[in-house]
């Protein structure tokens, strides 16, 4: 059996920090708590974490700017935010700021610990995945590098947050295959939200300009109607 995985839950509601830190350790994982933003920060900067829990309207820091000063420093521990703001642009704000979950309060604690297990297996998915493939992807005059993250096409090198860097792994590993946007919500979000949330477009958007930027070849082709597409020939879908 491996060791207990490590949880970092920043919350500044006393009692709800100690309800769900005492509900997390009764289910075997070791887990550590900051009261506020800032403090919280250091924490997950500073400390070697599974996954982090934050709520998102913390004293001192934002739990939104929390996460996004980590993705900033390419720190790619699964967050999960914990909010009352409940509505789909508040959830698409929360998944644009790099968080990997985004569960509204009040919530059921068993609901707590699926989405954390969820994390917490493609995490592990993805660790194996590495290690079995030959650690480089390639299409057309595209490679990723999946051990140092880096991204390059025709020898230029492109920079993407850790989330862009997650979609388009998906995309191509799929390469020639149509993928829909309920794949990309459920696989790249691991979140079942409003289908008609336009945070897919926005990051393919920006993966759009980051890749095609002094090329003659788009990669992402558009499939109207149904998703994206990678090929290899770049012929329009």
């Amino acid at each position: 059996m491996g060791c207990p995985k490590r949880l970092l839950l920043i919350e500044d509601d006393v009692k709800a920090a100690q309800f769900l830190v005492e509900g997390l350790e009764d289910c075997g994982y070791t887990t550590e708590h900051a009261p506020d933003g800032r403090s919280g920060l250091t924490s997950a900067l500073n400390g070697r974490f599974d996954l982090i829990i934050a709520d998102r309207m913390l004293p001192e820091m934002d739990g939104l700017r929390i996460v996004q000063t980590l993705r900033e420093r390419r720190m790619e521990v699964p967050v999960l935010v914990l909010s009352a703001l409940g509505t789909v642009d508040d959830r698409v704000q929360g998944l644009r700021s790099g968080s990997d979950d985004y569960l509204t309060k009040p919530f059921a604690f068993p609901e707590l610990l699926a989405r954390i297990g969820a994390l917490l297996r493609r995490k592990v998915e993805v660790t194996s995945t590495t290690a079995a493939d030959h650690t480089r992807l390639t299409v057309a005059d595209l490679e990723l590098d999946l051990l140092s993250r880096r991204v390059t096409r025709a020898g230029r090198e492109i920079e993407l947050t850790a989330r862009e860097f997650r979609l388009l792994e998906f995309l191509v590993r799929r390469a020639g295959q149509v993928v829909t946007r309920t794949m990309l919500l459920e696989t790249v979000w691991d979140l079942h939200f409003d289908p008609r949330t336009s945070v897919i477009e926005v990051h393919i958007s920006r993966l759009r300009q980051a890749l095609d930027k002094g090329s003659r070849l788009p990669l992402i082709q558009t499939v109207r109607g149904v998703g994206y597409t990678i090929r290899d020939d770049g012929a329009s879908a």
